[in-house]
């Protein structure tokens, strides 16, 4: 490979971007924009009945957001126009033959003019309803792999799984589809897709046939997502069902040039366009919230879990990289592992710290304008621990109150049914989180780490795309980038 240029590959080109509205298809599409405005046409796949409605979405939740704030500035009084000359909003569907667009001559158009296509589209909730994220996560993938087929000018697909399709795994996990074989092997003597979705809807005929409400119909089909994962070995329905769409993927590419990136916990910006923006809480921004907050006073988590995190500006540049240096192969299984577990390892311990330190010196104000004081609270370090803790200090209360409750002929009722249930929601909140609390995985990176050194080696704007994780000071990152982000852009608004 000579000294070749990324934006020059990106000139001219038309991509499909699936998942536009998530927040690392949003980083994505302002990225490309930023730095190739010679860019021929992004289409952008939004959920919505026609074009008016997915142009609406596009322009609310997309375009604009504060994360388009320098691209805006930078084209004044043209943006709007520069946007409309470069984006198009499609209104479909990835869970649908050729994702939901309807007008045939749009979809002959798109088949004739794609060049690249990014999957992100993803139902990202740990314990979603079993039926949505089975059709977007697993076989939406089978969807967007059958359009990406009819594209006669497809150089390459990628598409955005998650490190954590490993499962429970620890040690080091390969970047390879090893921790899925044994499924793989299973699934040779049955029909998944049919076996599953017959289930589905047997469950949903089940519920309807007893009249049950849309709420009884959601907690049920999230719990069978939950059962179905655990069933196959995997800890919840996200990455249940995104492991099933890399498995449906490998098996049905034949020769189409496709690459997998498998992020592990993405974050706010690092310095693109801006540090610090996020959309929405990322997985450990529940934690800080609650602290700051003072709600959160014990914690299940193991100090020397190693917290993989990656900003999401970094994770969008390893995508581009990955994009130009593998358009027009097709030879056998990419996959990228992008995080900073194996080389610069933040573990929880430090992470505690840090948020510590933060809002001691910079405490959450409550809403009578008084600081909330942090401590460093408890630490349960096994999920028996946790337990014995929670049966201890809410438990055996809830239970006293049960019995004040009767004695008293139901005068605590509704104190007691609002205790139970925030009750039964931290202990759901807790499962669901625990196998990420108590990882024992490093996320070996190799195959990432020769794409960053093929990228330096051959590519003359490199410095423009950095995704080296271990240039990151996770101490500054995290008490003047991320905190701060995550407090102007979710927390306080």
């Amino acid at each position: 490979m000579g000294l070749d240029s990324i934006l020059g590959y990106l000139q001219n080109k038309t991509i499909l971007i699936t998942g536009a509205t998530g927040f690392l298809g949003m980083v994505f599409v302002e990225k490309i924009l930023r730095v190739q405005p010679n860019v021929k046409k992004l289409y952008l796949l939004v959920r919505a009945s026609d074009t008016k409605s997915a142009t609406h979405r596009m322009q609310d939740e997309i375009i604009g957001k504060e994360l388009f704030r320098v691209l805006r500035e930078k084209w004044g009084a043209d943006f709007d126009s520069f946007i409309s000359e470069k984006v198009v909003a499609l209104p479909g569907d990835v869970t649908f033959e050729n994702l939901g667009v309807k007008e045939p001559r749009l979809v002959e158009e798109l088949y004739n003019e794609i060049q690249i296509i990014f999957n992100s589209a993803a139902i990202t909730n740990f314990d979603e309803r079993y039926d949505i994220s089975l059709a977007v996560n697993t076989f939406g993938v089978l969807q967007v792999l059958s359009f990406a087929n009819k594209c006669f000018k497809l150089q390459i697909l990628l598409h955005v799984s998650t490190a954590y399709v490993c499962g429970e795994r620890a040690g080091l996990i390969p970047e390879d589809s090893s921790s899925m074989d044994k499924m793989v092997k299973e699934m040779g003597n049955f029909d998944f897709e049919a076996v599953e979705k017959g289930l589905v809807q047997e469950k949903l005929n089940e519920l309807k046939a007893l009249d049950a409400s849309e709420e009884v119909v959601t907690n049920t089909m999230k719990d069978f997502g939950i059962n179905r994962a655990r069933l196959y070995g995997w800890p919840n329905t996200y990455v249940f069902t995104k492991a099933m769409g890399e498995i449906f993927l490998q098996r049905s590419k034949d020769n189409l040039p496709l690459v997998v990136v498998r992020p592990t916990i993405v974050t706010s910006t690092y310095k693109e366009p801006f540090s610090g923006w996020i959309q929405g809480f990322r997985t450990i921004d529940s934690v800080i919230a609650g602290y700051c907050k003072g709600k959160l006073t014990c914690l299940l988590v193991d100090p020397a879990t190693v917290l993989d995190i990656i900003p999401v500006d970094m994770l969008v540049n390893s995508i581009i990289i990955a994009m130009v240096a593998n358009a027009n192969q097709s030879s056998g299984n990419i996959i990228y592992h992008v995080g900073s577990s194996l080389r610069n390892p933040l573990n929880f311990f430090q992470m505690h710290n840090f948020i510590f330190q933060y809002f001691t010196k910079n405490p959450w104000l409550d809403k009578d304008g008084k600081p909330v004081i942090v401590t460093k609270g408890t630490i349960l370090t096994t999920m028996a621990t946790f337990r014995m803790y929670m049966n201890i200090r809410y438990m055996l209360p809830l239970k006293g109150l049960k019995f004040m409750n009767k004695a008293f002929g139901q005068y605590f009722q509704e104190i007691y049914v609002n205790y139970s249930r925030k009750l039964d929601l931290v202990m759901r909140l807790v499962e669901l989180y625990e196998p990420y609390m108590l990882f024992k995985g490093i996320f070996d990176d190799t195959n990432t780490e020769k794409l960053w050194r093929t990228a330096r080696e051959s590519f003359i704007e490199v410095e423009s795309f950095n995704f080296d994780a271990t240039c990151i000071d996770w101490e500054e990152y995290i008490m003047h980038t991320h905190i701060p982000g995550l407090l102007k852009h979710v927390l306080i608004k």
